[in-house]
Order: structure tokens, then C-alpha cells, then sequence
């Protein structure tokens, strides 16, 4: 049974709305999060000295994932604590609106990148094309959000340069 051109636009149109609900919030992190006023080498410096004094779980605890997770946590948690410990307040204050900020739009972008692979199955779908080829363009299209990204940043800095 064919379907009328009007589905055929309406399926094509929900899955560019989706993948443009991806791209958007990626987009918009980064350039949220560029613009923050951050000590980054001060920040770095202590985390490489924080996590220089605690030592990993080793590798090999991956043989028992649970415990693996635990064992990471733990240290993880010890890590942060030790970290901000030895930040200024100031740099405490940046560092944790910075990781908020950036778990928002992760967490906007990942849920947009769950409806629109939701959105090209049912492009798949609508064709009756093979399944591997729903895998090929959730790549393709996260791959081109991504991409669309870091090339709007790179010109972004590239025009901000004198």
C-alpha cells in the first residue's frame, strides 16, 4: 500500500524537527558554556593535582562490573571532594554552575536524541527500509549535529580573532 505525499512530508518533517531538537541544544551549550568567565588552568591545575594523589580502582575490577562501579564511585566522590577542597570559593562557585549548566544541556540533548531516533524509525518504517539503515542515519545524523557544532564554534572563535 503506498502512502500519500502528505505522509510522505509530515514523516520527513518530524524527523528534521527531531534532529534539529539535537543539533539546537548542542549548539546552544556550547555557546552558553563558551562564554562563561572561568578560571580553566586554575580549575585544571587542582583537579591534575587532586586526581594525582588518589589512586584508580585498578582495571581489573571491570571482571566484576558492580564492584567496578562501586569501587569508581567511591573514588570519584573522594576525588571531587578533594578537588573543591582546594578550590577558592570563587572557583568553586564557576565550577559547579559550569558542570550544571553543561548536565542540562546534555541532558536536553540526549533526551532530543532519543525522540528523533524514535522519529527516523518511523522513517524507517514508513519505507520499509532494512533495519541496519536506521543505525546508518542515527550516525549520520548525530554526527551531523556534532559536526555543525564545532564548525559554527570554530568560526565563531576564527571571527573573534583580529
Amino acid at each position: 500500500m503506498r502512502v500519500s505525499s502528505v505522509d510522505d512530508v509530515i514523516a520527513w518533517a518530524t524527523f528534521a524537527g527531531a534532529w534539529l531538537l539535537v543539533a539546537g541544544p548542542l549548539y546552544q551549550g556550547s555557546v552558553e558554556l563558551g562564554e562563561m568567565q572561568f578560571d580553566h588552568q586554575g580549575i585544571q591545575g587542582q583537579a591534575a593535582a587532586a586526581q594525582e594523589a588518589r589512586t584508580r580502582p585498578s582495571a581489573w575490577w571491570w571482571l566484576l562490573p558492580p564492584v567496578m562501579y562501586v569501587l569508581y564511585r567511591r573514588w570519584y566522590k573522594a576525588l571531587r571532594r578533594s578537588m573543591l577542597a582546594q578550590l577558592t570559593e570563587t572557583q568553586r562557585e564557576q565550577f559547579t554552575s559550569f558542570q550544571s549548566k553543561s548536565t542540562g544541556w546534555f541532558t536536553v540533548a540526549a533526551g532530543a536524541t532519543l525522540l528523533a531516533a524514535g522519529e527516523t524509525w518511523h522513517i524507517v518504517r514508513h519505507y520499509a527500509w532494512p533495519a541496519w539503515l536506521f543505525w546508518l542515519l542515527v550516525v549520520v545524523m548525530l554526527a551531523v549535529a556534532v559536526t555543525n557544532t564545532a564548525v559554527r564554534m570554530l568560526s565563531a572563535a576564527r571571527e573573534r580573532q583580529p
